[in-house]
């Protein structure tokens, strides 16, 4: 997906929320259980966003809906190689988006980092959870 690449090339995190569907299904390379909902995979994104460095994208896969975006970086100073599988839906927003990297030695730093930034990934969500709740309260009031 052309807006997602741009978005990530130009280290622009807090833009790809305008992309992503209110009911995104994220699955994790680090993780078993998928993360569900936009608030969540957001924040997460935003944190691999703060932990990968010298990102870019090698190659781009497309057969609408679907992508593949290939891409290579580094996390704490570890050479890693990754894909990202998107789905998107019928209102053009990303429902599912599945990552996938290698080697093991990269996952295993990718693991390490997200999970030192799991408390901040989880303030952010929580605080995006209650601003939506406070706009959802102040529209249905008018």
């Amino acid at each position: 997906m052309k807006e997602f690449r741009e978005a990530v090339e130009a280290g622009d995190w807090d833009g790809l929320g305008d992309l992503l569907a209110d009911d995104i299904v994220f699955r994790s390379p680090v993780a078993f259980k998928p993360y569900a909902g936009k608030p969540i995979v957001h924040a997460i994104l935003r944190g691999v966003g703060r932990v990968f460095t010298d990102f870019r994208y090698v190659n781009e896969i497309n057969d609408d809906p679907d992508s593949a975006l290939i891409f290579e970086t580094f996390v704490d100073g570890v050479s890693l190689n990754g894909c990202d599988f998107i789905h998107v839906n019928d209102e053009g927003k990303i429902s599912e988006l599945t990552v996938m990297v290698r080697p093991l030695s990269a996952g295993n730093a990718l693991a390490q980092a997200m999970a030192a930034q799991f408390p901040q990934i989880q303030a952010e969500a929580i605080a995006a959870t209650e601003d939506a709740a406070i706009s959802d309260s102040a529209i249905s009031r008018r």
